[in-house]
């Protein structure tokens, strides 16, 4: 017995991962100038705004990993950051 997929309108689609914390910024930004420029149709709207969601939830998880790094450092240990993963 197979497994039926969930539909499109109660899942959200996998998010691609940006390929650095500064691509994803960038890619933010870029979001929210069209987002701001009022010219989006509706369903777009809501598409760009769950992108950025994803994105800027990605970049925090960036942010605090270095700022976790960086407790280390100055507590004098010194542990490689992992970047993305």
């Amino acid at each position: 017995m197979s497994k039926s997929k969930p539909s499109s309108s109660t899942a959200a689609p996998e998010q691609p991962v940006p390929e650095s914390y500064e691509a994803g910024l960038q890619e933010l930004e870029s979001l929210v100038a069209h987002m701001e420029s009022g010219q989006l149709p509706l369903a777009q709207l809501l598409q760009t705004y769950q992108r950025g969601a994803f994105l800027l939830n990605h970049c925090r998880e960036q942010l605090q990993a270095v700022e976790a790094q960086i407790k280390v450092l100055e507590a004098g240990n010194l542990k490689q950051w992992s970047g993305s993963e």
